[in-house]
């Protein structure tokens, strides 16, 4: 089994998390000012160099005004084929 940080699920973690931000209209630097944290803290978790434990997400959701319990069945539900 691969290091969950480099599986395809943590992959679309991070892109759905990078997804979200972008939605709420956030760059790195306001959503690290929103956590009261470094650019560089979102800028890793977000190109894979550092992983999120749990209450670290629900800080970031909590920054980007996102539910939880949603973006986590998102991460669940099989990928879309085009």
């Amino acid at each position: 089994m691969p290091k969950s940080v480099f599986s395809p699920k943590y992959n679309q973690f991070r892109i759905l998390l990078i997804e979200a931000r972008k939605a709420a209209g956030m760059t790195q630097t306001e959503l690290s000012t929103k956590l009261s944290r470094p650019q560089s803290y979102v800028s890793k978790y977000e190109r894979g160099e550092r992983r999120l434990d749990l209450i670290e997400f629900l800080e970031v959701a909590e920054a980007l005004n996102i539910n939880p319990t949603a973006f986590i069945e998102q991460l669940l539900k099989p990928k879309q084929e085009n």
